[in-house]
């Protein structure tokens, strides 16, 4: 049996499970297996597949937005001359 550690959990997140075990009259570990059980039963294969791009955002921007987005970030295309001193 395997067992794991989870990083990174904050102080709310680890009250409101420990709340929800102590209203189930169950352990901690218990309901938290018992929740990662659940959610792995509805993931599809692939679901997690990991990106480092944006083409899910891609043509997603109306014209608008692009426009607005284009104009908004302008200056960042600009070389800032004293920094190059």
């Amino acid at each position: 049996m395997a067992s794991m550690s989870i990083r990174g959990l904050d102080d709310q997140a680890l009250a409101r499970l420990k709340s929800q075990a102590e209203r189930e009259g169950s352990s901690l570990n218990s309901l938290v297996l018992r929740l990662l059980q659940g959610i792995s039963t509805e993931i599809q294969p692939g679901a997690l597949k990991k990106f480092d791009d944006l083409d899910s955002l891609a043509g997603t921007w109306s014209d608008e937005e692009a426009h607005a987005f284009e104009r908004n970030t302008a200056a960042f295309a600009e070389v800032d001359p004293t920094l190059w001193n």
